[in-house]
C-alpha cells in the first residue's frame, strides 16, 4: 500500500486531534473538582484514611476530605460524589447523592449517616467492607501505595428516588453513571 505525503499528514493530524484534552464551550469553564487536603495526584493526608485497618495511629480519623467543583453543565439538577481505590479492582469508598444542585462543595468530615446535616438533602449508601457505615470509608491500604478517585457528577434529576437506605454501593454508582451529565475528577494516593 502506497502512503502518499498529503494522506501521512491528514492521518497525523486525525491522530494528534484525537489525543487533545476535551475543551469547555466557548465562554465557559471546564468542570473541575479540587480538594484543599491534597493536590490532583498527591498524598492524601492521613486524617482521611480510615480507622478500620489495624494500627493505632492516631492521626487516622477516617474524616472525608473537603471537595469543591466548578463549571459544571448548566442542565445540572443535582450531584453526586462516587470515590473508588482503583487499584483494588476500583472498590467503591464512598457514595454520596442527592447534592443540591446550588452546593459547589462538600466540607471536610461529611457525617456519617445516610442523611448527613450537611448538605441539606444528601444521601449516602451504607458501607460493606473494613468497615460498616454510612458514607465515607477512607483509604485503607496498610501495606501499598494505592490511588483514589474522586468523580463528582452533574445529574440530570434533582434526586435518585429509585435508591434508598439498603441500595449497594455498585447500584448506587451505575444509577448515578446513567444520571450524569457531566463529571470531574480528582485523584490522590495513600
Amino acid at each position: 500500500m502506497r502512503i502518499t505525503r498529503i494522506t501521512l499528514c491528514a492521518l497525523l493530524v486525525a491522530g494528534a486531534t484525537s489525543v487533545l484534552p476535551a475543551t469547555a464551550s466557548p465562554g465557559r469553564a471546564a468542570f473541575t473538582v479540587s480538594s484543599a487536603a491534597f493536590v490532583d495526584g498527591g498524598l492524601i493526608p492521613k486524617v482521611h484514611e480510615c480507622t478500620s485497618g489495624g494500627g493505632n495511629d492516631p492521626a487516622k480519623k477516617n474524616e472525608s476530605p473537603p471537595l469543591a467543583w466548578s463549571g459544571a453543565p448548566a442542565a445540572a439538577k443535582s450531584y453526586a460524589i462516587v470515590m473508588r481505590d482503583l487499584d483494588n479492582n476500583n472498590l467503591i469508598h464512598w457514595v454520596i447523592y442527592d447534592i443540591p444542585v446550588s452546593a459547589t462543595s462538600l466540607p471536610q468530615n461529611v457525617e456519617h449517616a445516610y442523611r448527613p446535616a450537611v448538605p441539606a438533602g444528601a444521601r449516602q449508601v451504607y458501607y460493606r467492607g473494613s468497615a460498616s457505615l454510612f458514607g465515607y470509608q477512607g483509604p485503607c491500604s496498610p501495606s501499598t501505595v494505592n490511588t483514589y478517585e474522586f468523580v463528582v457528577h452533574a445529574l440530570n434529576k434533582a434526586s435518585l428516588t429509585n435508591l434508598d437506605s439498603t441500595s449497594s454501593t455498585q447500584t448506587a454508582a451505575r444509577t448515578i453513571v446513567s444520571s450524569s451529565i457531566g463529571s470531574a475528577r480528582i485523584s490522590g494516593e495513600s
